[in-house]
């Protein structure tokens, strides 16, 4: 199921970020911090009352000079809405309504989404005062909270989740394998989407996907069938770079959650970006199976090359697993490899390993490296495999305690090397238990 998504809006200072907090509770934080990648919270998975959403902090709406202030609230204004299905807008109460107010208050109500105007730092619930000004924006009936002692807040949720469409089921025929083609802007992402769906290949059908604004496309190549989720149609933001990375992010965060495997496309030319860190710790996240296709490879000089590979090792390396596609998709050089690399993640995703094989190779581990705690050992008693998609391995152990990152680490590289688990997350889930 698509979850809804909720976009927060608003002035800086404004409270929107402790709103955000306030919402995610104990869940701000879903999002783990990954060796090599900086955490990011603007991304939460969010719950009210049981009804799950994804909750996006768009960060505050930075006013520059009068010369480009007009286009810098519409650009991120706009980037906010485009792919939500309703706005949070956080103002002042105790400034009351402010210029910039009224320029995004105008730009929401020609969006003709739904939109929920909330006036933060309002402490006394019975005092209507710091509320009537913000009537003016023609925003419907405000809703008054404290974000920081979290006044109102619980009313302002019930609200919320009832204005929340349907998470709306993914069509999926049984034997189509969703791919989500994901990167930066100008990555190549729309090049490399014509060229799969090109004349050789039949297009099928196209549907409405489950992101706006874009097309899935049944492509059948060989004896399968692609549901490709195309994110190359990114509407082009000028001035403001914030505005456009952002609206990369939360259109992958959607296509990366029904999709089995992500293609994601980097641009050779420029090297390894923060927003391509950013899109394959998504991957990860969504714990989608991964191929990395660097494009536009034949504009690469030698020292280029060694330097982005390079660059893969110290900023992709928390995705190692992934296969790597050197492709220009303009012309189409090195495309014939992607099917079949799709094909191979595809296949390690959902391999699924017999009990008695897993056991075997346990006794294999157990002559390994073995990390301890308090002067005793880790010591592995039983395996079996619980879910596929990614793969998931249940290992009874005496203390699962010392099973920390670095040998969760070590056992992932251990079962790709032994069972050929290229492309694919490996899960593991360590319980206290007897042999069997």
């Amino acid at each position: 199921m698509a979850r809804p998504v909720v976009a927060i809006v608003g002035r800086p200072n404004g409270g929107k970020s402790t709103l955000v907090n306030r919402i995610a509770g104990g869940r701000r934080a879903i999002v783990d911090e990954i060796a090599g990648v900086t955490r990011d919270r603007n991304y939460i998975e969010a719950d009210w009352n049981g009804r799950e959403f994804g909750l996006i902090d768009t960060g505050g709406l930075e006013l520059g000079d009068k010369e480009v202030m007009a286009t810098a609230i519409k650009d991120q204004a706009m980037a906010a809405v485009s792919e939500c299905d309703l706005v949070v807008f956080v103002v002042d109460g105790q400034t009351g309504p402010a210029g910039p107010d009224d320029e995004i208050a105008l730009i929401l109500r020609q969006s003709h989404k739904t939109i929920m105007l909330v006036v933060n730092k309002v402490d006394d619930p019975d005092d209507p005062e710091p509320v009537y000004p913000f009537y003016s924006l023609g925003l419907g009936e405000p809703y008054p909270t404290s974000a920081t002692h979290g006044l109102m807040t619980g009313d302002f949720l019930d609200e919320l989740v009832k204005r929340l469409p349907d998470p709306q089921p993914e069509p999926q025929e049984s034997d189509e394998l969703r791919v989500a083609i994901v990167g930066r802007p100008n990555a190549g992402k729309s090049s490399l989407f014509n060229r799969l769906i090109g004349s050789e290949r039949a297009v099928v059908a196209k549907q409405p996907g489950t992101t706006r604004d874009a097309i899935d496309t049944i492509v059948e190549a060989g004896e399968g069938v692609y549901r490709f989720i195309d994110t190359a149609g990114l509407r082009k933001v000028t001035r403001l770079s914030s505005s456009l990375e952002y609206y990369g992010i939360l259109r992958a965060h959607r296509a990366l959650e029904s999709a089995s495997v992500a293609v994601l496309v980097v641009d050779s030319e420029v090297g390894i970006t923060y927003q391509d860190q950013r899109v394959a710790r998504l991957a990860a996240d969504k714990k989608c199976a991964l191929v990395i296709a660097l494009n536009k490879w034949d504009l690469v000089d030698e020292e280029q090359a060694e330097r982005l590979e390079d660059a893969l090792a110290s900023k992709l390396g928390f995705v190692d697993y992934a296969i790597v596609l050197k492709i220009c998709a303009l012309t189409g050089k090195g495309l014939h490899k992607l099917f079949p690399a799709i094909d191979q993640v595809a296949d390690s995703f959902q391999l699924e390993i017999p009990t008695a094989v897993l056991n075997k190779f346990l006794l294999e581990l157990r002559r390994g490296h073995l990390p301890s705690r308090k002067g005793k050992s880790l010591k592995l008693k039983y395996i079996t495999q619980t879910g596929v998609g990614p793969p998931v391995f249940m290992i009874f152990v005496n203390d699962p305690r010392m099973a920390d990152g670095g040998y969760r680490r070590f056992l992932a590289k251990k079962f790709r090397e032994r069972f050929d688990l290229i492309g694919t997350p490996v899960r593991f889930r360590f319980r206290r238990g007897e042999s069997k």
